[in-house]
């Protein structure tokens, strides 16, 4: 199975110690934070796949982290799970209002946790299986390979995760901000449009296999990789 990455926000040691044995064991690369703002300082880098998120968290709860998710452009689309004592419906009406994936009730089964997880990654197309496969380009995530209709594509790491991040949400416009943010990180501070170096690049690189025009320039906001014109 892919090594994911799972983002585990939980202030009490023993659980999160448990958690990220849990997770490891099935295979998972699991970043972890004891509260709300290491988990905001950890969700600057490259985003997890999953963020599984205490309710009750000191400081800012674990639902109040949750909505800044949902609120922030660059995160927003991240899968949540909230790990939690309550078991109402009310409150699990708050948390489903404001986005919450799923829910896991404490104490917690470890098995179940990893096939929430699971089931979490399948909805969300986060394949399990660590392919990516768009316009006849696979992109293996776990191998940190790209072959396009079987060829080999040799692509330096900025143009890997470029790549990687729009293939994962196609035919969604990224403002260059938002690409600085996915792959490059927010505390790094350069140029917008070192973007659009990087973007000819991949260009380049996907031009002898006619597959350069799948990544469109939206005048205005950025750029799109277009899944329905792979071909034009």
């Amino acid at each position: 199975m892919a090594s994911k990455s799972i983002l585990v926000v939980e202030d009490e040691p023993d659980i999160r110690e448990l958690l990220r044995f849990t997770l490891h064991r099935a295979q998972f690369h699991v970043r972890s934070a004891a509260d709300s703002e290491e988990a905001i300082r950890i969700l600057e880098g490259p985003l997890p796949s999953v963020a599984i998120i205490d309710w009750m968290l000191p400081g800012m709860s674990g639902i109040e982290l949750a909505k800044r998710i949902r609120s922030d452009q660059v995160t927003k689309e991240l899968p949540i799970i909230i790990l939690t004592a309550r078991s109402g419906e009310a409150d699990k009406l708050q948390g489903f209002n404001l986005g919450i994936d799923d829910y896991i009730t404490k104490p917690f089964s470890p098995r179940e946790l990893v096939a929430r997880v699971r089931a979490l990654l399948r909805r969300s197309g986060n394949l399990e299986d660590g392919n990516i496969n768009l316009n006849g380009i696979l992109l293996d995530t776990v191998a940190h390979s790209v072959s396009v209709e079987g060829n080999p594509l040799h692509l330096r790491p900025t143009e890997y995760r470029l790549l990687e991040t729009m293939m994962r949400h196609p035919n969604r416009a990224f403002q260059r901000s938002q690409l600085l943010d996915q792959v490059w990180g927010r505390n790094v501070y350069i140029d917008e449009r070192t973007v659009d170096v990087h973007v000819l690049r991949l260009r380049n690189a996907l031009k002898p296999y006619d597959k350069h025009k799948v990544i469109k320039t939206v005048r205005g906001i950025g750029y799109r990789l277009d899944h329905q014109t792979a071909n034009a």
